[in-house]
C-alpha cells in the first residue's frame, strides 16, 4: 500500500476541514468508507460521521457498526427514513416492489435513503465520499472535489483513484475492521434483498440490483454520475 496516495487522502481531508465548517462523511460501512473512517478517526479529525439505516441492512453491516465504533471510540449519527413515508410506500407499492422496475426501485431509495441524505446534510459546510472511479461505470467521471448542486455543497472524493487492490491493502496495512460479507464475495454492500455475491472475475457492482441493466445502478444519493453517464452516451449515439 502505497503511503503517498493514503497521505494524498488524508491532505485532501485536512485542507476540507480547514476551508469549510460542519463537514460531514456519509457511510455505508463498505470497504473504502472504512479506509475514510480510519483516516479520519485515527488523525482526530473534526468531521461527523453519519450512516444510512433503511431497515433493510444485512446483518453484518450492522455488527460492523457496533465494532467500528468501539474500535475507533466514537459515535456514528445513524439517519432513519421517515417512518410515515416507508409505510405509505409499502402500503401503495408493496413491500419488495423494488424488484418489479427500476423506477420503483428508484422510488424505494428515495424514501429509505436520499430524503434521510437530505436531512443528514441539512447546515453541513461540505460532504465527503469514499467514491472511487473503478467502482461503476455511473462513477467513472467522478472528481476529488466536486459541487453537489442537489445539496448545494461541494463534494470530497479523497479515494477517487483508488484501486480495490489499495483499498484492501490499506485494510490489512492498518488492520481496519471491514463487513464480513466482503470475505464472502460480496464487493458492493447495500440493502440485504438489493445484494448478492458476485462470482471471481465478474464485476463488482453486478451484485447489486443484479436484475437491472449495468448502467443505471445507482441509489439517488450520487445523481451526477448516472447524468454524466446518460451525457457521454447521447454523444456518442
Amino acid at each position: 500500500m502505497s503511503e503517498s496516495l493514503a497521505g494524498a487522502a488524508l491532505a485532501l481531508l485536512q485542507e476540507t476541514v480547514a476551508q469549510h465548517p460542519a463537514v460531514a462523511f456519509a457511510s455505508s460501512f463498505g470497504a473504502e468508507d472504512m479506509v475514510v473512517m480510519d483516516l479520519i478517526s485515527r488523525n482526530r479529525l473534526p468531521i461527523e460521521i453519519f450512516t444510512l439505516d433503511t431497515g433493510r441492512l444485512p446483518e453484518q453491516t450492522y455488527a460492523l457498526i457496533a465494532r467500528a465504533c468501539e474500535h475507533y471510540r466514537t459515535r456514528v449519527r445513524v439517519m432513519f427514513p421517515d417512518s410515515q413515508s416507508v409505510e405509505d410506500w409499502v402500503r401503495v407499492n408493496g413491500i419488495n416492489a423494488f424488484y418489479d422496475s427500476q423506477a420503483q426501485r428508484r422510488g424505494c431509495c428515495a424514501v429509505r435513503k436520499v430524503a434521510p441524505l437530505a436531512r443528514a446534510l441539512a447546515g453541513k459546510g461540505a460532504w465527503v465520499t469514499g467514491l472511487r472511479r473503478e467502482q461503476a461505470p455511473t462513477r467513472s467521471a467522478v472528481e476529488a472535489v466536486e459541487h453537489d448542486a442537489v445539496h448545494g455543497l461541494p463534494k470530497i472524493n479523497p479515494l477517487v483513484d483508488w484501486t480495490e487492490t489499495q483499498v484492501r491493502d490499506y485494510l490489512r496495512a492498518h488492520q481496519v475492521p471491514y463487513n464480513a460479507l466482503h470475505d464472502q464475495g460480496y464487493p458492493s454492500i447495500g440493502c440485504a434483498p438489493c445484494t448478492r455475491a458476485v462470482a471471481p472475475g465478474e464485476d463488482p457492482r453486478s451484485g447489486r440490483w443484479w436484475w437491472e441493466a449495468p448502467s443505471g445502478k445507482e441509489c439517488g444519493l450520487h445523481p451526477a454520475g448516472l447524468a454524466k453517464l446518460s451525457d457521454r452516451t447521447e454523444s456518442a449515439a
